[in-house]
């Protein structure tokens, strides 16, 4: 696209609002009506397995999906939690349970049993949908989820459970998709915060309508793409350029069902298929440019984007020496669809967000709601009043507290300090909170905090952000010791373990430091700035 359409777009864009909005019918089926054949998603293994699904295919297994769990007791407005890798169940039950009226929860496939557990009693979940690895730590803590009623199995079989692959070819592929009011609840994602435990973040029907924006200006999709997107399943991400912003624009998906990523076998792919869009964190384009990128080429590849955090200049320019791509970021949050990006036909400035998204008023502000002049940092918040944008997360159930504590006047604020530029770009300059991001994993220092106490060996913990060359940010824990144990290496590496075994481990402490106490304030809270600043080099 060409600068002047993005800038007319913005200037000439308003949100739909439709009274009654449901993606599965109004997107998914009408691409189905239009071209039956048309495809929606490859799926490939590691194993040189290969799927295709048409538009049309997909409507119909999520009807017998929806027909299923309906069978099951699953109502509207029940929650269903699933906790899948990249099956192809993810896209079924996910399109499902929009079709019927449930609020799916998804989540990602590292959760702990006591993960688990948390969110089916959070949520008051009444099914869950989960593969072979996950099942056991669900049935480990069926005990303490009294509203659990539903269990499906999505690859065999397993006492109590429902075998999806079993069960769905009896079901009929007709079912009248519920309608559903555009601000109906539809999809639930927990997001870590700095206290507390994940906070349950809801959204209407009307977040599928609002990726339009993030399909069409920033992913630059149209019904000739084939989109990768690798971002886990669990994460809102994955509803972001999986799910919502690609089929919404016609365009297939390219998923590839793997354990683990590796950098060489991806750009294998980006080589073999025709992959025409990519979006990856900035993590995995800081592993590409570690391989010998002479040796691959991609053919259809045209356009690739990151997001998560701002990517490093010199990754930017080191790929698109290889390549001709320039990586576009693009910002946004759980709470929100794309806020801000660099788009095709835009000049972006490397390590720059670029500028907002059509339909978005993004400014900075200050303590008092006011927009701050150009080149002054401030909150990055986005205009709510006298009406917010589509995609705009409904609250934090349960928590109208914190709800309200993410508004302020006209505005709701992101948690995110940036500047401005004389040329309207959008400068990231660091997050108001404690929350890290590390590889495009989102980490509340809380839960690693509450992890490590329960080793005998800690009295007390801090847990921060530290810089990282390949994640961005790890996180590292500030540990004073109880009476009796002495630092060492061994007893880093048994916390380590420690956490690992008792949240999911991408949450670990990757770096330990034993200290003698930490800093805190005078009504005894610890300052965790401190340590980050000092870990920053800020301090």
């Amino acid at each position: 696209m060409a600068e002047h359409d993005y800038l007319t777009g913005y200037r000439e864009f308003s949100w739909p609002r439709p009274e009654r909005f449901n993606f599965a019918r109004d997107v998914v089926d009408v691409w189905a009506e239009r071209d039956p054949d048309h495809l929606a998603l490859l799926w490939v293994d590691d194993h040189g397995a290969e799927e295709r699904r048409s538009f049309a295919e997909i409507a119909a297994s999520s009807r017998r999906a929806a027909n299923l769990l309906s069978d099951a007791g699953v109502r509207p407005g029940d929650y269903v939690v699933m906790i899948l890798g990249r099956q192809l169940a993810w896209w079924e039950v996910l399109t499902a349970s929009l079709r019927m009226g449930a609020v799916i929860s998804p989540g990602t496939t590292q959760l702990s049993a006591k993960d688990i557990a948390y969110r089916i009693n959070a949520a008051r979940a009444t099914c869950v949908v989960t593969d072979a690895v996950n099942a056991p730590k669900v049935d480990q803590v069926l005990a303490e989820c009294p509203d659990l009623r539903v269990r499906v199995l999505v690859d065999g079989e397993r006492e109590g459970w429902i075998d999806y692959w079993q069960s769905m070819p009896a079901q009929s592929d007709a079912f009248e998709t519920v309608d559903s009011l555009a601000s109906d609840e539809a999809l639930c994602y927990f997001t870590s915060g700095t206290t507390g435990y994940p906070k349950m973040c809801l959204h209407s029907h009307s977040y599928g309508l609002a990726h339009q924006t993030t399909g069409k200006y920033w992913l630059d999709l149209g019904p000739d793409d084939l989109h990768w997107n690798c971002s886990d399943t669990g994460w809102a991400k994955a509803a972001w350029s999986s799910y919502f912003g690609p089929w919404y624009q016609g365009a297939a998906l390219f998923v590839h069902h793997t354990q683990g990523f590796k950098a060489a076998r991806t750009l294998e792919l980006l080589a073999k298929y025709p992959i025409t869009t990519f979006c990856g964190a900035p993590t995995i384009y800081r592993m590409f440019v570690l391989e010998d990128l002479s040796k691959v080429s991609f053919p259809t590849l045209r356009h690739c984007v990151g997001a998560g955090e701002p990517l490093n200049p010199e990754i930017i320019e080191t790929w698109k020496r290889a390549t001709g791509i320039t990586i576009m970021d693009g910002y946004g949050q759980t709470e929100t669809v794309l806020l801000c990006g660099n788009y095709r036909g835009m000049e972006p400035r490397y390590g720059s967000m670029g500028k907002p998204a059509p339909g978005i008023d993004l400014q900075v502000i200050d303590d008092d709601g006011r927009i701050v002049p150009p080149n002054t940092e401030g909150d990055l918040a986005v205009r709510v009043k006298p009406e917010a944008p589509q995609g705009l997360f409904l609250g934090y159930k349960g928590e109208p507290d914190k709800t309200a504590s993410a508004f302020r006047g006209d505005w709701y604020v992101t948690g995110d300090r940036a500047r401005i530029d004389d040329d309207g770009y959008y400068w990231f300059v660091s997050r108001a909170d404690d929350v890290i991001l590390s590889a495009g994993y989102r980490i509340g220092p809380f839960e690693v905090e509450s992890a490590l106490i329960e080793h005998p060996a800690v009295a007390e913990s801090a847990v921060v952000s530290s810089p990282d060359p390949k994640r961005g940010e790890v996180v590292k824990a500030f540990v004073v010791l109880a009476p009796g144990f002495e630092p060492s290496d061994d007893l880093a590496g048994e916390l380590q373990d420690h956490v690992k075994s008792v949240t999911a481990p991408y949450k670990y402490p990757r770096l330990v430091e034993f200290v003698e106490e930490l800093p805190k304030t005078v009504s005894g809270k610890i300052r965790r700035i401190e340590l980050r600043d000092r870990e920053w080099g800020r301090g």
